[in-house]
């Protein structure tokens, strides 16, 4: 026979566990919305070492209360070549410190105030906001929506908890012994692999905790677990994903690893301390003791491999290594969740495509040049799968910055895909101009142009650049009225055949349209910078 009320109290556990994990998913959604730009900006700017990488990690998660948001935009920041791999680094492991946050709202509040029924009216009014009120509004109602719901779960776990009284007990559950944490840290990395959220394992024990389903070294032993557990759904999730992700992922694993060893180790001498500095407290206040355990192991787990970052670094470049093309591998479908990281992402491969194209351009009018020429094929490949992923960022109001940004990188893709067909299937044009007399002094201008504009990046001059850039485009114009005439006189006399007269033309008319297409390049990638932030 099937006991129906043990199934109920199963049911409920497994509902509250279900209402919490919504609560966060909302919550967090909101808080993304009203203030994710902002602090993605914020980490940024102040990330210049793996130390402040680490606390703006941490910052950024807890308010956030979402560490794949941090990690997905570190990745993100790597891939657009703004911070190194080691600074990245730093922001990921301050993400494991800052997703303990949540623990401490949980422990704090969830448990000592009855706040089930009280958060209903906010739960209410969040909905209220998200339906009828706009952008930052609407987003404020979502996260009070969250927040509200997570306090709903607690309260419905709790309930549910009460009915495990004799039925799960800390004796059921394997020994504090270390065969016993294994298999609990193995429970853990389960129940996090299934609810795809540390938070919400943590939210559980805590409340198996409160109702003495467990005792307080198995319930340390499942949050360690739910650590490593988190890093394992993230590294699946690579799967597929560009080296920068990869290498992410697998760093994240590797850490985790490395912290869960510390803090199976730490159990017993963090209860030894906390004993020793107030006797009891562990008994009287366990939940508050097993968020202390979990952030004060990812605490001091951060300050110890903070200082060889460097090396951890190297480390895992030399095992998961580049073998492909780098700018493809900036391409990550995750960031289409952030458009403003995909944003900046695609605007960093479009410079650097825009780069290599203009010094192959300078090689074809240099001899000289200290510059290679590229492989224009590989550069279509690159440009075609840009295109591909441009497509993919949508955003949806079009009063956002965001939405003018997406269109600048629009316009360029646009006009860079024209400029590398200028440059592959009429090279020769170039090498006909270098051998025309009369194109010399245009010529000149040009290829100042040329260097100017690859020069941009680092001169920051951007409004010269485009000025001359106009410029030369009009002077082109110009002289190409007046050069057809002066071609068609020397056909008509026959100082020229027509075939001759066709190639000076051509010469021409292709430095009048990639003159264009650089000038208009420059000024859509001047826009799109201005509308990073940078």
């Amino acid at each position: 026979m099937i006991d129906f009320s043990k199934l109920i109290i199963i049911v409920t556990l497994l509902g509250g566990l279900g209402i919490f994990l919504i609560g966060l998913i909302i919550m967090t959604k909101g808080l993304q919305s009203l203030a994710g730009d902002t602090l993605r900006n914020a980490m940024l700017h102040f990330t210049k070492s793996p130390y402040s990488g680490a606390l703006s990690g941490a910052i950024m998660t807890t308010l956030l209360q979402s560490s794949s948001a941090t990690t997905v935009a570190a990745v993100g920041f790597v891939g657009a070549g703004i911070i190194s791999f080691s600074q990245s680094l730093g922001i990921i492991f301050g993400a494991n410190i800052g997703s303990t946050f949540t623990g401490w709202i949980v422990a704090i509040f969830g448990f000592k105030f009855d706040l089930g029924t009280i958060v209903l009216p906010f739960i209410f009014l969040g909905a209220i906001l998200k339906l009828f009120a706009k952008e930052n509004l609407a987003s404020i109602g979502f996260a009070i929506a969250g927040f509200g719901l997570i306090f709903v779960g607690i309260d419905t776990m709790q309930e549910a908890v009460k009915g495990f009284e004799n039925i799960l007990t800390p004796n059921i559950l394997p020994s504090d012994s270390f065969s016993g944490r294994l298999i609990l840290i193995s429970i853990g990395i389960l129940i996090t692999m299934i609810t795809q959220a540390s938070s919400a394992g943590i939210a559980m024990t805590l409340t198996l905790l409160y109702g003495g389903a467990v005792n307080f070294e198995q319930a340390a032993a499942l949050v360690i677990g739910m650590d490593v557990g988190t890093t394992i759904t993230a590294a699946m999730a690579t799967i597929g994903g560009n080296i920068n992700a990869k290498r992410t992922g697998f760093s994240h694993v590797i850490y985790n690893c490395l912290s869960a060893i510390f803090a199976f180790m730490f159990i017993t001498p963090f209860i030894t301390i906390l004993e020793y500095i107030k006797p009891g407290f562990i008994l009287e206040n366990s939940q508050i003791s097993l968020v202390a355990f979990h952030s004060s192991f990812n605490i001091i787990s951060v300050l110890l491999i903070l200082p060889f970052t460097n090396i951890f670094a190297l480390f895992i470049k030399n095992i998961i290594k580049d073998k492909s093309n780098n700018d493809i591998n900036n391409f990550n479908e995750e960031f289409l969740k952030e458009p403003k990281i995909a944003l900046n992402v695609t605007l960093q491969t479009i410079i650097k495509e825009y780069i290599i194209i203009l010094k192959h351009i300078e090689t074809l009018l240099n001899e000289k040049s200290d510059y290679k020429r590229m492989d224009m094929k590989e550069v279509q490949d690159i440009l075609n799968i840009t295109h591909e992923f441009i497509d993919k960022i949508h955003i949806k109001q079009k009063d956002s910055p965001d939405w003018a940004y997406l269109v600048d990188l629009i316009h360029s893709i646009d006009h860079l895909q024209r400029l590398h067909e200028r440059c592959e299937e009429e090279e020769e044009r170039i090498i006909c101009a270098k051998n025309i007399l009369e194109l010399e002094s245009i010529l000149k201008q040009f290829y100042t142009n040329i260097l100017n504009s690859i020069l941009a990046q680092k001169t920051n001059d951007w409004n010269n650049i485009i000025k001359n850039s106009k410029k030369l485009t009009i002077d082109i114009e110009k002289m190409n009225q007046k050069y057809r005439e002066d071609i068609a006189n020397k056909i008509a006399t026959g100082e020229l055949d027509v075939p001759d007269g066709s190639d000076r033309l051509e010469a021409i008319r292709w430095l009048h349209r990639v003159s264009i297409h650089i000038y208009r390049i420059n000024y859509y990638i001047h826009k799109a910078i201005l509308s990073s932030g940078k």
